[in-house]
């Protein structure tokens, strides 16, 4: 601005005309700067993600992960007219498949993932296929026992330098580098285009199952990383790491079970850092570009119910982190859930957002949990801006176990979630769903958030698929109003002892003990989330399915370091039913103690044709205003199509995906599962505007973009969630030209 400033005439002119087109020049001078400079700022933000919202170049939209476009070409007054303006059929989908990929849009080229972890990138206009990479099979993960190993993929990341643009995403446990132009591996990227997200967390990478379902966040020239780890032990740490985006070089590492002489190592056993697993990100972050700030939230430690090896508070698990993007250090942590017992990971990455508080404007971030609530803190500081009160809460009666002695809980926002299952909620669908619902409570253990896991069995409501999911919230910042979509479906979980795997033991307790919580005594599992294993020496091999449990991979462990001899003992077990016996060796140096008891599966309340077991809603769409923490409108959300035509269509249901709010008063989302729909809603009201039907559930958080003047809505129909078909399309919506 001082340069174009210094170019207009100052010596005065003897001419009265002079002087007036003098005049007439600097004005014209001057608004050409003024034009200059505010292009040059919206440049800047749609780099940065500093306020330029017309975009999708992030998955959630912007840095700051508010899921909110400026774009209104789609409006409350046309949206009933939309259309399909192009579908895309990746032919990648498979039994029980998911794709709950949120595309990207850059130059008008929309990329994105397939179910079987293709990149693909199509034009965002016609949705006509530019090019597909296909990750260099491993065939440990990919060919033999691809429904087993692989985990969905909800975005990727855009990086570009001038001519050197590159998307980066994670396919098995190997983060990818391809160049956006041609969809080739960028060889000068770590091995030859690709890191092994398994090195660099201080243990064998051979002995570690690692991957990410979220992609990682851009900061200058570093890409941060999260994880997806096992639920059970043997399990990874969940350190946060940073690399350098153009060599794939570590540069920074966050230590989320902290290592001697750092800060909350005495909130762990001793050698808890060496054995002990999780405490990851797996839901996403969030960047604060101007600050230079990653926010960060976390999961639970491995094992999620039994925590007897990992007595005391277990910093930094189920906590939000605030870091310095550039070193990694951290700025300061909220921790939710104290010795998480009961798989409460934060399930979302947080929205960056700005609200009036005290009269005045405040930079905050707002973070989702399973349980319901939002928590509200200063972006800086940390300090809530709303109370939290730290209550006592019950402790556990299982031996061994310590259950923290308070926890957290805001007093407002009002939970998004019914907090407490009891007698007065369960389900009047029908008199005997009521009565044998009823008779099932009576004998287990209920009430709040915090009931300790028990042997009777207990109860979790919201259960562990949330309240809060991990397509998080969406943020208006014209209005302060926080959407997000809730599900309210309760779990059993009920502890029963691990065998024992040292000695000489037969192979059903050594099946037992390292494969049942998720798989099931009775091999059954809880699909999608944990396939069944019955029938399946008809369809692997044994020394395929040996190879996979020696390696793990997607959420299921590696499990070679209990040797050779019980990795073949399991195989044999699975692939022909007979118990053999094998040497089990336990170090408990490297691999901590035994724990006592594992859980008889992922077990959903359902009442006996398979509804949920409390009274509707069973899913709910939220609107909450941040500048006063209260409701402003709250309805049920999806519905079962069969109790729909018997006059019940406001049951609510199972969702998993995201919304999305724009300028135009609207907020779309899909991510029912039951009834494949995707939706438009009066932001202000809750009003139904729109809805269409799509191939398979939208299982996803849809994208809104612009080429060439047409406003683009997007979505990724995958399915595949609790028995729903699974799909492989991406439909793309536009009001007719």
């Amino acid at each position: 601005m001082p340069q174009l400033i210094s170019l207009i005439p100052t010596a005065r002119s003897q001419s009265t005309h002079h002087t007036r087109t003098r005049g007439v020049f600097q004005i014209a001078i001057l608004l050409f700067a003024a034009a200059f400079l505010t292009q040059c700022a919206k440049r800047q933000s749609e780099t940065t993600g500093g306020g330029s919202y017309s975009t999708w170049r992030i998955a959630g939209g912007t840095p700051d992960n508010i899921h909110y476009s400026t774009l209104r070409q789609i409006n409350r007054s046309n949206v009933s007219r939309l259309k399909v303006a192009w579908e895309y059929d990746t032919g990648d989908a498979y039994k029980e498949s998911h794709m709950e990929c949120n595309p990207i849009v850059i130059h008008g080229v929309l990329y994105a993932t397939t179910p079987r972890l293709r990149l693909i990138a199509l034009n965002a206009a016609t949705g006509k296929l530019l090019w597909s990479f296909t990750p260099p099979e491993d065939k440990k993960l990919f060919a033999n026992l691809q429904s087993l190993a692989l985990t969905p993929s909800r975005g990727v990341t855009y990086w570009s330098e001038g001519s050197d643009a590159r998307v980066l995403f994670v396919a098995g446990h190997n983060l990818y580098a391809v160049n956006a132009k041609t969809g080739r591996l960028i060889s000068t990227f770590g091995d030859a285009g690709y890191i092994d997200l398994r090195d660099g967390l201080g243990r064998d990478p051979e002995t570690l199952t690692v991957t990410d379902t979220s992609p990682g966040v851009i900061y200058k020239d570093l890409i941060i990383m999260g994880s997806s780890l096992p639920e059970d032990l043997p399990c990874p740490p969940g350190d946060i790491r940073a690399y350098d985006v153009r060599t794939g070089k570590m540069r920074w590492i966050f230590h989320t079970i902290p290592h001697p002489g750092e800060p909350g190592y005495n909130t762990w056993p001793k050698q808890a850092w060496k054995y002990t697993g999780a405490a990851n990100n797996w839901g996403g972050m969030s960047v604060d570009v101007k600050r230079g700030l990653v926010f960060v939230p976390t999961g639970s430690a491995a094992f999620d119910f039994d925590g007897s090896d990992r007595i005391g508070d277990d910093l930094y698990a189920n906590c939000l982190l605030a870091l310095d993007a550039s070193t990694g250090k951290l700025v300061w942590h909220f921790q939710a859930v104290k010795h998480d017992l009961w798989d409460r990971d934060f399930p979302a990455a947080p929205a960056l957002v700005t609200v009036e508080h005290d009269g005045q404007k405040v930079d905050a971030v707002a973070q989702i949990t399973k349980s319901g609530f939002v928590f509200l803190f200063n972006r800086e500081t940390g300090k809530p801006l709303f109370p939290i009160e730290y209550r006592k809460v019950p402790q556990s009666d299982v031996v061994g176990e310590k259950t923290a002695a308070t926890q957290p809980f805001p007093l407002l926002p009002p939970p998004f979630a019914r907090q407490e299952f009891t007698p007065a909620i369960v389900t009047d669908r029908t008199p005997a769903a009521h009565k044998a619902v009823l008779a099932h409570l009576r004998k287990l253990r209920y009430g709040g958030q915090f009931i300790p896991p028990s042997l009777q069995g207990t109860v979790y409501f919201p259960g562990s698929m949330g309240g809060g999911e991990w397509g998080g919230p969406a943020f208006d910042p014209t209005t302060g109003l926080l959407f997000v979509n809730s599900n309210e479906l309760a779990k059993i979980f009920r502890l029963v002892p691990r065998p024992r795997a040292k000695g000489i033991v037969n192979s059903r307790q050594l099946y037992l003990s390292n494969c049942s919580s998720c798989h099931k005594a009775n091999l059954a599992g809880s699909p999608p989330e944990f396939p069944s294993l019955r029938n399946i020496g008809k369809k692997y091999s044994k020394s395929q399915l040996a190879n996979f449990i020696s390696k793990g991979g997607g959420r299921m462990p590696a499990f070679a370091q209990l040797g050779n001899a019980p990795v073949q003992a399991i195989a044999t077990y699975l692939a022909t039913g007979k118990q053999t016996m094998a040497r089990a060796t336990w170090n408990e140096a490297e691999m901590g103690p035994q724990l006592s008891y594992r859980i008889d599966g992922y077990n959903r309340f359902l009442d006996p044709d398979g509804y949920p077991a409390e009274k509707p809603p069973w899913g709910t769409l939220n609107a909450i205003d941040l500048n006063t923490g209260r409701f402003v409108w709250k309805i049920p959300f999806g519905q079962y199509p069969e109790l729909a035509s018997k006059g019940h269509p406001h049951t609510g249901c199972m969702n998993f995906g995201g919304p999305v709010v724009t300028a135009g008063g609207l907020l779309f989302i899909a991510a029912t599962d039951y009834d494949h729909k995707i939706r438009a809603f009066d932001k202000a009201t809750g009003k139904l505007l729109w809805e269409a039907t799509l191939p398979a559930a939208g299982n996803a958080t849809p994208a809104t973009y612009e080429v060439n003047g047409r406003q683009y809505l997007v979505i990724g129909a995958g399915g595949g969630e609790w028995g729903a078909p699974s799909g492989g399309t991406y439909v793309a919506y536009a009001l007719p030209q």
